[in-house]
Parts: structure tokens; sequence; C-alpha cells
């Protein structure tokens, strides 16, 4: 196996026989998705961002869609966001608001989850938990100084107010991802052999 060839493993998207349409229906599907798991989301009284499913979907859409379509979804997602959809956490829309960076972080966390996905880090759970872990990450490097930035808030209030209350939530959703991916890969092996 080349060099080239291991780091340009399938993604489970790469299972449906390729055309065009193909990839912009999984383009707008995960654009959807992330638009329902978006809404899927708890107002927290201390904090003004949200506690969504959003990170989630951001996550599976990398690993599933692979970096291109994930991406491609992703930006989608934002662009009519900020076009003024109301398609963001809550009915909201535009950018003007205190949890918008981490919206932006989803551009690349879900590039950086797609290409550990093509080299079969969704195979197994604990390269899943830590892929998944890395795309938090990414998503709260963006969010967390906008965060800061909006509210005029130093780092340690910043992160009590955008960070420290979601890494629960964080590890459950890398939890599930890491039960579900590794999963669906088993079911694709078993009906191919």
């Amino acid at each position: 196996m080349s060099t080239t060839t291991a780091f340009r493993q399938p993604v489970l998207a790469d299972l449906i026989p390729r055309t065009r349409a193909r990839d912009a229906a999984l383009v707008l599907a995960g654009t959807a998705f992330l638009i329902v798991a978006g809404q899927i989301a708890i107002p927290l009284w201390f904090t003004p961002v949200p506690l969504s499913l959003a990170t989630f979907a951001v996550v599976l859409n990398g690993a599933a869609l692979g970096p291109a379509r994930a991406a491609l979804g992703t930006m989608l997602y934002l662009g009519v966001g900020v076009a003024g959809a109301p398609i963001f956490a809550g009915q909201g829309s535009g950018w003007a608001f205190a949890s918008f960076g981490y919206i932006v972080g989803y551009v690349p966390a879900a590039i950086v989850v797609g290409l550990l996905a093509r080299r079969r880090a969704d195979r197994s759970v604990f390269a899943t938990i830590a892929t998944a872990g890395l795309g938090s990450l990414l998503i709260y490097a963006a969010g967390l100084p906008w965060l800061i930035g909006f509210l005029g808030v130093d780092l340690a209030t910043g992160l009590e107010l955008g960070v420290y209350p979601f890494l629960v939530g964080d590890a459950l959703k890398a939890i599930a991802a890491a039960l579900l991916l590794p999963s669906a890969w088993k079911l694709v092996d078993q009906h191919r052999s």
C-alpha cells in the first residue's frame, strides 16, 4: 500500500457510488443534519452559549462525509445562518452574538475530523474519541476568543462561560460518536464479506 493510499482511505459516504448529484445531496444532507442538531439546544441561565447537539453533528459529518463535503456542508450552514435564516440554536441567525465563534469553529473541526477519518481514525473506539476531542478543541479555539471579545470578559470568565460547562457534554458526544462510527464500519465490513 502506498503512502498516498494509506492516507486516503474511504469515509462512509464514499461507499455510495460517486456522482456529482450524490456529492451535492450529501453536502445538503450534512447541512440539514447540522440545522436539526443545532435546534436540539438547551439554553443555560448562566451563560449565553447554549448546549446543543450541533458539535456532535459536526463530528459525525466530518467522519462520515470526509473533509471536503463536510466543509462545504458546514460552510453552507454558516453562510445561510449569517445571511439571516433562523437556523442556529434557538432559531438564531446573523453573526453578532456571543456564541458565533463556536459556529465558525465548526468549519475547521469538520475538516480535521474528515481528514482523520480518511486515516481510519473513525474505525476504533479510542481513535474516534480522540478525533471527536480534537474536533471539540478546534471549536473551542474559535469560539472562546470570540466569546471573550464579544462579552469583554477575561480568560477565566470566558472559560467559566464557554468551556467548563460543556466538557462533560462533549465527552458524552465523543463516546456516542465512538459507539456509532466504529459500529457502522463493522456493519460495512460484514456486508462486504
